[in-house]
């Protein structure tokens, strides 16, 4: 169990997501054990044992997240919360907060009774005092983590989300921003990629693969990259390659760093029931080789690629199910952006995403994340949802910058 705890802190360290200090992280076995026998300056190790009397769990992680997060968190709960019955709390509209959170509940402390409350009814907390956030996992330390990358994924879209909706309220009000509140962003918009290391420049293998042996390894490699480089986060995303009639894909649920062993191979014909552990968006990527000539496919959630995605200033009478069904035709960086939920029901993006791949070798699904595709090896999907991204990013902080100047 030490080893998991030990894992998984270093995952939040390297991940941007935490600095050492600030994390305790507890998991029981046969007592309970945490990455640091010291108390936290905002609650004790004691305290944090608690909870596991009052739930039925196998870990816990208090932490107080890594700039720029925290600055995004504290101006969340300044300007960013909903008051639901019973409760305060943020609520994202991302896809990943609508399937596996709903909202995020905020708490004043961390106080024992209070944690087991509020995490007896969802995956994550906020915590004002800190502020922190507080997850926990049934099975492994591993699902803390998730939970916990999922929470600062969810903050990070909404508060930039907020801002853009914020400053063009003002602008059609013919209003001034609010000079803290632009000074706040201004000092975010300074840390984003603050103590980031550089990134690597190297190519990825060069294909196409000559044997099932080079597919797994080109794929490990890809999503190594694709985490080191911040385009996931948690565990989603995923990826595969079209291969000798077989489509190889990640397993639900596995991280894209981690890919070996977790891995299928998916006869296309479906002859085979060996896929039932694959990726949940299996059936859009064997659409795609379907429909077009391509053989290798990433899916990333680069944030500002979603962000971009969910800004959309037309009335509509689907406003508010934007996600499912969206009649207009939108492109973002000229990218088209499809709407579409998690699966192959009737709003299923198996029905979208492929469609769109027909005349785009990139596609963005509405709050969710980026499909991006190739015929040789990974490296132009890899590179295009980089450039992608990189050109989201500026955009929306062109669009910031003429929104902040003019009244």
């Amino acid at each position: 169990m030490k080893a998991l705890i030990d894992k998984y802190t270093a995952k939040l360290v390297s991940q941007g997501l935490a600095g050492e200090s600030d994390i305790r992280l507890l998991a029981v076995d046969e007592e309970i054990y945490a990455n640091t026998p010291s108390d936290h300056p905002l609650v004790g190790i004691d305290a944090l044992k608690e909870v596991f009397g009052l739930m039925n769990i196998n870990s816990l992680l208090f932490a107080v997240p890594a700039e720029p997060r925290r600055s995004i968190i504290s101006e969340l709960l300044r300007h960013g919360l909903s008051d639901l019955p019973g409760y305060r709390a943020v609520v994202p509209e991302d896809c990943e907060t609508r399937t596996f959170f709903h909202d995020i509940p905020v708490i004043e402390s961390p106080e024992p009774r209070r944690i087991a409350e509020v995490l007896s009814e969802r995956k994550s907390a906020i915590v004002e005092a800190g502020p922190a956030v507080v997850s926990y996992g049934t099975i492994s330390p591993e699902q803390a983590f998730i939970s916990y990358s999922s929470a600062c994924f969810s903050t990070f879209v909404k508060y930039f989300h907020d801002h853009l909706a914020y400053l063009d309220s003002c602008r059609r009000k013919n209003a001034l921003p609010d000079r803290e509140r632009t000074a706040a962003f201004e000092g975010i918009k300074g840390l984003l990629h603050a103590g980031r290391a550089a990134e690597s420049l190297q190519p990825l293998r060069k294909g196409p693969p000559g044997d099932e042996a080079a597919v797994y390894a080109m794929m490990a490699e890809a999503g190594r990259r694709l985490v080191s480089e911040r385009l996931v986060d948690s565990f989603f995303g995923n990826i595969s390659c079209c291969f000798n009639g077989r489509i190889y894909i990640s397993e639900t649920a596995a991280s894209l760093d981690e890919l070996e062993g977790c891995i299928d191979a998916v006869p296309v014909d479906g002859s085979s029931s060996v896929g039932i552990t694959s990726s949940s968006e299996f059936a859009t990527h064997r659409a795609i080789y379907g429909m077009t000539p391509y053989r290798f496919i990433l899916h990333g959630h680069p944030k500002f690629s979603v962000i971009m995605s969910m800004h959309c200033l037309r009335e509509c009478p689907s406003r508010g199910l934007c996600y499912k069904a969206c009649p207009e035709k939108r492109r973002v960086c000229g990218v088209p952006v499809v709407p579409g939920e998690v699966g192959t029901g009737p709003t299923g993006m198996v029905r979208t995403v492929p469609e769109a791949f027909r005349v785009s070798d990139s596609v963005i699904v509405y709050g969710h994340g980026v499909f991006t595709a190739g015929g040789e090896d990974f490296n132009g999907p890899f590179l295009r949802m980089k450039e992608l991204e990189a050109e989201c990013e500026r955009e929306y902080f062109s669009m910031v910058e003429s929104l902040s100047t003019s009244p």
